[in-house]
């Protein structure tokens, strides 16, 4: 009777990795993921190897070695590596291929002191952590753009729409400015997750840490965290930093998604509110008069996705022991990979979309001339100028609304006469207002113009908030650029190091 073939990987397993497991799950895995680890795992073994070295746990001969061999992978790129799903995962797949350069031996030194885990879960840190850092990169460039926006078009008046109904007067400036306040809380949200990221988990091992007297903080400061994780089972347990990053991703695309309906409605015929540029739509297999807006459809459609990703990994991770598992650390993580892709890739549709969306000024001025978006000014002017109550003032308006509506007038065709019509249908007396106080207080201008409040639209309101939101934007930009050269000066000093210890193996060669 002939025997399975033994494990590739241990001798506790005396049958090799059946069939389906390998076509299944290790190979579609290995295919997916190796490429993406590659770098991280490159990084985390050498900061463990010289951390080896200085605490006296590996000698200075194999550890050198090791040095040289390491940087052999490296250089050779991520395509010189043979992989066999018969042996699982990147991992192993990474330490056999530098055990055939390293030498049995040699290359075997390196796994002391740790365990997959503990590497998967760094791993995790630190691709998490360039993805927080590129999403506030690309988070800027369409906060700066949209600021760019409101202060070219802080004249422009338009409806603003509550139930998409025309509510009151505002300017497409100061959309754009709106625009710029949600994203600046995205900015905000994935900050917060970014430092959560910022914690090393490489020493926590499978879930005990190590009897091994290894250095934690020396291997965190080699790969630029701040500090390592406290608690070894929390390092393997927890993913909660990317659920909070796939969290702040979800509720941004809810709000791009949100600008986008604006947008797609905005852009129809029959608002005819704004124009993109031919560049960035579509058209009609069939009709030939078909401009579609594909991107604001694609915007849309991706916040739907993300938040079935979220929702995926939180279901995903929720019935999960708190420890290292392959559901929670693998297909847990899957949904984060590929909402970071996604949300990425919005983010630069998102940016063009803010750029070139062009307003027609003159459709919006005749809409909002006409759509009886100054309504609650009249209604203001006669409280202020007749002594009415607001609601007495409300009734009022309301009436000439109505008559206004059924004679077929527009908002800039209301004078005093109609307006007392209504006055005496609602308080049976006239009200002593003059015909060009009625006129200017509907005029959409004037209205936008008047709403000095802070946080108002008013054009020099826009101005100023735009100024404290590049002030802002420049600091957060600048924050975002100090962190990122903290991780790539340790990036540099680990390379260094590195290059410093294979170069005494090659100093010893004869």
């Amino acid at each position: 009777m002939s025997l399975a073939p033994a494990s590739k990987v241990s001798r506790r397993l005396t049958e090799g990795t059946a069939v389906e497991v390998t076509e299944d799950i290790y190979a579609p895995r290995l295919a997916r993921d190796f490429p993406a680890v590659f770098e991280p795992l490159n990084d985390v073994n050498q900061a463990h190897l010289l951390m080896l070295l200085h605490t006296g746990l590996i000698p200075a001969e194999p550890a050198a070695q090791l040095a040289q061999a390491l940087q052999h992978i490296e250089r050779e790129g991520v395509a010189a590596v043979p992989l066999d799903p018969s042996i699982e995962d990147a991992y192993f797949n990474y330490e056999a291929w530098l055990m055939e350069v390293a030498g049995a031996h040699v290359g075997g030194y390196l796994h002391m002191a740790r365990s997959r885990n503990d590497i998967l879960a760094t791993m995790d840190r630190l691709r998490a952590r360039e993805l927080a850092l590129s999403l506030i990169e690309h988070l800027c460039r369409v906060r700066d753009s949209a600021l760019e926006g409101a202060l070219a078009h802080r004249h422009v008046v338009m409806p603003g729409y509550t139930h998409l109904q025309p509510a009151q007067p505002i300017s497409y400036g100061f959309y754009l400015a709106g625009i710029a306040e949600a994203i600046g809380r995205d900015i905000e949200r994935v900050r917060q997750a970014e430092r959560l990221i910022d914690l090393c988990p490489l020493g926590a091992g499978a879930l005990a840490g190590t009897s091994f007297p290894i250095d934690r903080a020396e291997t965190a400061r080699l790969l630029g965290f701040a500090a390592p994780v406290p608690h070894a089972l929390d390092a393997v347990a927890s993913r909660d930093f990317a659920l909070e990053l796939l969290s702040a991703m979800t509720i941004c695309a809810v709000g791009w998604s949100r600008f986008a309906q604006d947008w797609f409605v905005w852009c129809t015929g029959e608002f005819g509110l704004i124009d993109f540029p031919d560049r960035v739509a579509g058209t009609s297999s069939i009709m030939p008069q078909k401009k579609n807006p594909v991107v604001l459809e694609y915007l849309k459609g991706k916040a739907g996705h993300l938040i079935g990703l979220l929702t995926a990994s939180l279901a995903t991770i929720k019935g999960v022991n708190f420890s290292h598992t392959g559901d929670a650390s693998r297909e847990g993580m899957r949904s984060f990979w590929e909402a970071g892709e996604e949300c990425l890739r919005c983010l630069r549709l998102l940016d063009l979309v803010v750029r070139t969306a062009t307003p027609n000024a003159e459709a919006m001025a005749r809409r909002v001339r006409r759509d009886f978006s100054s309504a609650t000014d009249l209604a203001d002017l006669l409280v202020r100028r007749c002594g009415l109550s607001f609601r007495e003032s409300h009734h009022v308006v309301g009436a000439v609304v109505r008559l206004a509506m059924d004679a077929g007038l527009g908002a800039d065709e209301i004078g005093l006469a109609l307006l007392n019509r209504a006055a005496h249908d609602t308080l049976q007396h006239p009200l002593d207002i003059t015909d060009a106080e009625v006129r200017q207080s509907l005029d959409p201008m004037a209205s936008v113009a008047a709403r000095l409040v802070p946080g108002g639209p008013a054009p020099i309101r826009v101005e100023e908030r735009v100024a404290e939101l590049q002030r802002v934007s420049a600091d957060d930009k600048n924050r975002n650029k100090t962190r990122r050269t903290r991780s790539t000066e340790a990036r540099q000093d680990l390379k260094r190091n590195i290059q410093g210890l294979a170069l005494q193996t090659m100093q010893r060669q004869p």
